[in-house]
């Protein structure tokens, strides 16, 4: 409990640090945040936790069940679309039903997830979560999301720029190296500062969700996100958490993976609306009230698992 409420000082305190500026400083400053950190902060942070961590021979099992949890967030939601069809017999349009989709299937498993693992787990197991988010819930984005989003969304696609998106992600890059650099030994006052440099990174993207949580003000759409908040934060996470013991997947490394699984809807989810037309007020609701929920379930999956 003494850690759990150290946890909500920490992440409290720094995303509402960040709303205060995103009230307060131009609209540009969270696009340069987010910039400085997608290009720079968070590869160098990667390489800096890759250093410390423990590299299982099940650590592979890590993006098997972010695919699963994409998958499975998916079809709950499309259930949940025909049930509503079938008992109220109302139909939402079709880019609203890729909304409510993409918010049951995608989470923030890289802003957000990496702190809180880092925090209620430590630095020996963080590789689990790394390799949840880079090799899973990353490419399951740039795939499955943006494939779902192109079949009901009207925004004109180019695929190139997708794939070119993926391959250029320096997050993906700074994996990579970081996985060299393991047994690279460097000077302690250097290996000081890149750790510090980490964690700074880690407080940085704090910052930015609260900026971005400033600039969100549309709350109509709850009842509906509600759905997908549900699938996305309590049903996948207890379904799929329950069979990691059957894989050997227990304490520390269940907890990160089921942590990962929780997470609330994605800020990609956004991006992926904006770009092909697909109910926006949604998405922006799914994250804001997704954001705020996590202060009542984390407790839960950590008492549970």
């Amino acid at each position: 409990m003494t850690n759990l409420l150290e946890l909500y000082v920490k992440l409290g305190g720094l995303v509402l640090v960040g709303f205060i500026l995103g009230r307060k400083l131009p609209v540009t400053v969270p696009t340069r945040l987010g910039q400085f950190l997608f290009w720079v902060g968070v590869p160098i942070s990667i390489v800096s936790f890759l250093r410390q961590s423990s590299l299982s021979g099940q650590v592979w099992i890590a993006p098997a069940f972010a695919y699963l949890a994409i998958l499975l967030g998916a079809f709950l939601a499309w259930l949940g679309i025909k049930g509503q069809a079938y008992f109220k017999n109302t139909v939402p349009p079709a880019p609203t039903q890729a909304s409510l989709i993409l918010a049951a299937m995608l989470g923030n498993t890289g802003y957000l997830g990496f702190p809180i693992t880092l925090a209620m787990v430590g630095k020996e197991y963080f590789a689990w979560a790394l390799f949840y988010d880079l090799l899973g819930s990353f490419p399951g984005t740039y795939a499955f999301g943006v494939l779902l989003a192109a079949r009901f969304g009207g925004g004109a696609q180019n695929h190139w720029q997708i794939v070119r998106a993926i391959l250029i992600n320096p997050a993906l890059w700074g994996f990579g190296f970081g996985l060299l650099f393991r047994q690279v030994t460097i000077p302690t006052v250097a290996e000081f500062w890149l750790e510090k440099f980490g964690w700074s990174s880690v407080a940085l993207s704090l910052m930015l969700i609260g900026m971005r949580l400033a600039l969100l003000k549309s709350w109509r759409s709850l009842p509906q996100a509600g759905m997908s908040l549900g699938i996305k934060m309590l049903l996948v996470p207890l379904i799929l958490g329950s069979f990691l013991p059957l894989f050997g997947l227990t304490g520390p490394i269940a907890k990160i993976i089921v942590l990962q699984m929780a997470m609330p809807p994605a800020f990609a989810t956004l991006v992926i609306a904006e770009t092909f037309n697909l109910d926006r007020d949604l998405a922006v609701t799914a994250l804001a009230a997704g954001a705020i929920g996590l202060l009542v379930t984390l407790p839960v999956w950590l008492w549970l698992f």
